[in-house]
């Protein structure tokens, strides 16, 4: 059987190697934002595709966390990384303690930006037919993003990130990655896990909020930090990307600078 190769990018030739995994309603497009203001002399960023999605698009795969982990390492040894971090947005936090729980000695340190916690989503039932009718409905995934960045953002920048979702993904994959990262629960698999790991929380976002991180990913990881951007919700790249490169690449610097973790930072 041939194995798969995420498509990616790399951007940066730092020593410190760092995988970028979006969200569900994006592809690797979802950094576009953030890209010219990273360090690239410190790190080298390699933004991945993950199957069902931008280049990936047509890929076939089981569209689970668990198998993008698997993903990961697989690139990561064909990039020659024998240690690295991870930055995961939303869906791709789950990804990354995925790796948590599969390959933690290849883990420098993990960030996960709104993640979703190892314990999944619960969703309400009409909360679930939103979300699950997303696949298929653009006002559906209209109304999601709205809801998790506050209400407050302009309908132009509303129909913008719709529309990039609906181009970059394959709708049925997209349907099938709600069931992984919703409603799957391995937290007992990373529950003390040693690798720093830092939650950056957006103040307008209800879903994934800096209290709900405090009830899962503070509790469960000895090395955690909490970062809450005040003036972000769920998509912090695109609405404030130059606090966001702080909080992380601060985070992710903390290494060589033989500092150590504070807890909670808010």
């Amino acid at each position: 059987m041939t194995s798969f190769t995420l498509p990616h990018e790399l951007h940066g030739d730092g020593a410190h190697k760092v995988f970028a995994v979006h969200g569900w309603f994006a592809d690797r497009t979802a950094y576009a934002a953030v890209l010219p203001d990273l360090d690239r002399a410190a790190f080298t960023y390699a933004l991945v595709d993950l199957r069902g999605y931008g280049q990936a698009k047509d890929a076939v795969g089981t569209y689970t966390t668990a198998e993008a982990a698997l993903d990961l390492v697989e690139l990561a040894d064909r990039l020659g990384w024998d240690r690295f971090s991870v930055v995961g947005h939303s869906m791709g936090g789950a990804v990354a303690q995925q790796l948590l729980a599969r390959a933690p000695h290849r883990l420098r340190r993990i960030v996960g930006v709104s993640p979703v916690p190892a314990s999944g989503l619960a969703l309400p039932p009409e909360q679930w037919q939103l979300f699950a009718d997303a696949a298929h409905r653009p006002e559906n995934r209209r109304a999601i993003i709205d809801i998790t960045t506050g209400g407050c953002r302009p309908d132009a920048w509303l129909d913008r990130m719709v529309a990039r979702s609906l181009e970059c993904s394959d709708h049925k994959a997209f349907r099938a990655w709600l069931d992984s990262w919703a409603g799957e629960d391995f937290h007992d698999r990373v529950e003390g896990a040693t690798v720093p790991a830092l939650a950056v929380a957006g103040a307008l976002d209800p879903a994934l909020s800096a209290d709900l991180l405090r009830g899962t990913w503070m509790t469960w990881y000895p090395r955690a930090a909490l970062h809450e951007l005040p003036c972000a919700g769920h998509y912090a790249m695109d609405e404030t990307p130059l606090e966001l490169i702080r909080a992380v690449e601060d985070f992710l610097r903390a290494d060589e600078a033989g500092k150590t973790d504070e807890g909670e930072r808010v």
